[in-house]
């Protein structure tokens, strides 16, 4: 049984006598144990759909159950971790002492932290790798470091359910992917249902169990696969040039300068990328042939005649000849 799920769930705004709807009469369940993408078009109202799941936001209608039961205020904290993106304005802390506001749901009425929470503190640092950070002021830390101890202190507070809006905003690539691999181990390892509002496709391609895909006020749901295969991106997002064998988005040919290139490997592969980048057309017919070769340590690109030591030197001399 999912332990977070929603009923008929109309989310948006009331400004007086005026009502603003985002979604209109959602029921949807999250994975138990999985890794769901949540994703949409700017302005479809991901942020105010995760806040009304976390208890934080009140619905329009409708109604939002954990364990079946409908969702209280009281049960949220230890039941629902929230990552916003807001930045923290409090700076007058280390960023041990902010993560260890994860912990405070739990804590009697002395108020203070036990050795179990103190070695959660620990841990959670520890997952996505930030305890060098541990003794600094977050005042001194950069936004993608804040996401990190953000992120951390979501895993402190020791819930079965994370949901997290933008998590890899402001990260480095190599951060973004470990921040979204982790997510999937906590999802597989430790039973967790974990809800990620993000707008990094490939990555969400990649790694998602499940997806849910806002579409004028609806839902789509399915894993990456099946949404893939039935256009529901191509028709939310409006891709151009979505390519259904690899997932990305491809460039437009607009050089629509044919050319084939042959080799293996990897040197092929990222010879490949640059020629589609740069507008050319890859055809096996193509009058332009490019060959690129391992000669000893270093790698050579021959065309017509020519030997080029970069990638880059060869796509100038084939944008210049005519």
């Amino acid at each position: 049984m999912s332990l977070l799920s929603c009923h008929q769930l109309d989310v948006g705004y009331r400004h007086s006598r005026t009502e603003k709807r985002l979604f209109n009469a959602l029921s949807l369940q999250l994975r138990p144990a999985a890794l769901t993408c949540f994703m949409g078009p700017n302005g479809a109202g991901k942020s105010t759909l995760m806040r009304t799941l976390a208890g934080l936001h009140p619905p329009l209608a409708g109604h939002v159950q954990y364990q079946g039961r409908q969702l209280e205020g009281s049960t949220a904290p230890e039941a629902i971790a929230l990552v916003l993106t807001e930045r923290v304005t409090t700076t007058h802390m280390t960023a041990r002492e902010f993560v260890g506001f994860g912990r405070y749901p739990y804590l009697k009425w002395h108020l203070r932290l036990s050795t179990e929470d103190h070695e959660l503190i620990e841990q959670s640092l520890a997952r996505v790798q930030v305890q060098d950070l541990a003794n600094r002021s977050i005042a001194e830390l950069s936004d993608g470091q804040m996401q990190m101890v953000m992120i951390a202190r979501a895993l402190a507070q020791h819930t079965p359910i994370l949901l997290l809006d933008e998590p890899t905003a402001h990260l480095d690539l190599n951060n973004r992917v470990e921040i979204m691999n982790l997510l999937r181990r906590l999802a597989h390892e430790e039973n967790k249902s974990i809800l990620v509002a993000t707008h990094e496709l490939d990555l969400a391609l990649q790694t998602a169990d499940e997806i849910w895909l806002a579409s004028d006020q609806h839902m789509l749901v399915g894993i990456p696969e099946d949404l893939v295969l039935d256009g529901a991106f191509d028709r939310v997002f409006q891709l151009k040039g979505f390519d259904l064998r690899t997932g990305k988005i491809m460039h437009h040919d607009w050089r629509a300068k044919p050319v084939h290139v042959q080799g293996e490997g990897f040197a092929l592969l990222w010879t490949r990328n640059a020629f589609e980048r740069e507008g050319f057309t890859l055809s096996a017919e193509a009058p332009t042939a490019v060959r690129v070769a391992q000669q000893g340590a270093s790698l050579q690109w021959h065309c017509g005649g020519h030997q080029f030591p970069t990638i880059r030197e060869l796509v100038i001399h084939l944008t210049q000849s005519k």
